[in-house]
């Protein structure tokens, strides 16, 4: 069995610097806020520079005797899930300002959630894998309903708890049924039942089905989405920006590693489960959008339509998917919180966070900045070129191309023009209807920073980004196959 504790530095770090700040949080109550929030800051940057330079190439995994692996798919999916909290907790300390509701609890919390991330994204058992899934869960249920007296809130958070919960026990199912019969846990062995078995029995086709179900909840994939338009609209703004982004990127990689590594040699049976997920949350993501007056809404079924593209890749099966899926979730994750926290550094004429479209109205005339980054994440989540965002919509679809998969490829680039209707919607109310009210900016010296830098990022610029980017992703993609 391998002990090597250099390769799980990222996640020792944050769990060692936890207590310190829970027992800081404690001891100087509401003064902490301020405190815990920098220093947790300053533990996700710590983990992302240790996720980098610490791990050794051939001694990364697996580990603790096949429980999980330091590869170069997991740091590519820390890296990401570190930098994503980090903004979300800088962001969210202006937002909540002097809110009485606001404690030095609410960086704790998402660092906890980062930790069962990090797990998920290693994770080479299912053990592991439910223990690091259920760590973020119940974080997030928490973080959900963080406004206790906010009656909206108080309800995401009970939908969140009470789905999950059930998206839990399917995927348990999943697992019991996996592990009865595989006799094993590690994914590894697992793919070796998988393989041996031709045709696929019936007792591991129901694990194979109940497993993906309940993974599929987890990254907000049609039918399992449900949730996902309340508890974005529901949760306090903040929040809703780190489930947009962390937990979606973990969520997506640890179903690629189970789908890849575990049971890869049934790709021909899981294949049929993600082409429909796919297409289903390409077009039910686009369409559904349309009637929606929540911003919050409108960007909660945009996450589900841009999880149907990735879904494109993964369904290829090939390395060049995985590939393509990875670079997907880092620009998404890019242009999905460059949006939200436009919006969070916005409040209406009443002084209240931004959540209605139509408040939008005119924007471009009284916060033109405001009004162009936010069209260029539009536009780019939208996948319309010369923007950032049509590339990784391009090396999905020529990854399903390339594993025969051309009619759904067809059916993503048809979705794709379905999806726009709705981001052009959002551009059009900005520059071209009268303004109805003063929109005030309600934001920190480093939120402009950041959206300055991400709207670069996804802007034409954003292509010089393709080769190291792209690299990137194939090395870490490299580590399933």
């Amino acid at each position: 069995m391998t002990y090597n504790f250099a390769a799980i530095l990222p996640e020792l770090i944050l769990v060692f610097g936890e207590p310190v700040l829970m027992l800081t949080a404690s001891t100087m109550g509401a003064r902490a806020t301020r405190l815990t929030t920098w220093g947790t800051v300053a533990l996700l940057l710590a983990a992302t520079l240790a996720a980098l330079f610490t791990t050794e190439p051939g001694t990364a995994g697996p580990l603790f005797g096949g429980l999980m692996s330091a590869d170069p798919f997991a740091v590519y999916g820390k890296v990401l899930i570190y930098l994503s909290g980090a903004v979300a907790i800088i962001a969210a300390d202006r937002w909540f300002g002097d809110d009485v509701l606001h404690g030095p609890e609410y960086p704790v919390l998402i660092l906890l959630a980062t930790v069962g991330m990090s797990v998920m994204v290693s994770a080479t058992n299912l053990v592991t894998l439910y223990v690091g899934l259920e760590l973020n869960s119940l974080a997030a249920y928490i973080l959900a309903s963080y406004r206790r007296t906010d009656a909206r809130s108080a309800e995401a958070g009970l939908k969140y708890f009470v789905l999950g919960g059930l998206a839990s026990g399917i995927l348990l199912y999943g697992i019991s049924l996996v592990y009865g019969f595989t006799a094993t846990t590690d994914f590894s062995g697992i793919a070796v039942a998988f393989g041996r078995d031709e045709p696929l029995g019936i007792g591991l086709l129901f694990g194979l089905v109940f497993t993906m179900a309940g993974l599929a909840f987890k990254i907000s994939a049609v039918p399992f989405h449900m949730w996902t338009p309340d508890v974005y609209e529901g949760a306090p703004t903040p929040v809703t920006t780190f489930f947009a982004s962390a937990p979606k990127i973990a969520a997506v990689l640890l179903a690629a590693r189970v789908c890849f590594e575990a049971m890869g040699p049934a790709v021909d049976a899981w294949r049929q489960i993600v082409v429909f997920a796919a297409l289903a949350s390409i077009f039910l993501g686009a369409i559904a959008a349309y009637g929606q007056t929540n911003i919050k809404r409108l960007l909660a079924y945009s996450s589900i339509n841009n999880i149907g593209f990735v879904l494109i890749g993964l369904a290829a099966g090939t390395p060049a998917g995985a590939s393509a899926m990875l670079f997907y979730m880092a620009i998404y994750t890019v242009m999905t919180l460059g949006a939200f926290l436009v919006v969070l550094s916005l409040k209406n004429a009443q002084g209240e966070p931004l959540e209605a479209i139509a408040d939008l109205k005119g924007l471009s005339q009284t916060r033109p900045g405001m009004a162009a980054a936010l069209a260029i994440f539009m536009f780019s989540l939208a996948g319309i070129p010369p923007l950032f965002g049509f590339w990784p919509k391009l090396l999905v679809f020529n990854a399903a191309v390339e594993a025969g998969l051309v009619a759904l490829a067809v059916a993503g680039i048809v979705g794709t023009v379905v999806g726009a209707f709705y981001y052009l919607k959002v551009i059009k109310i900005m520059y071209f209807d009268e303004r109805e009210q003063e929109l005030a900016t309600s934001c920190g010296p480093l939120e402009p920073i950041f959206i300055a830098i991400f709207a670069l990022i996804v802007s034409p610029l954003g292509y010089l980004l393709i080769g190291p980017l792209g690299d990137w992703s194939a090395t870490a993609a490299g580590a399933l196959f």
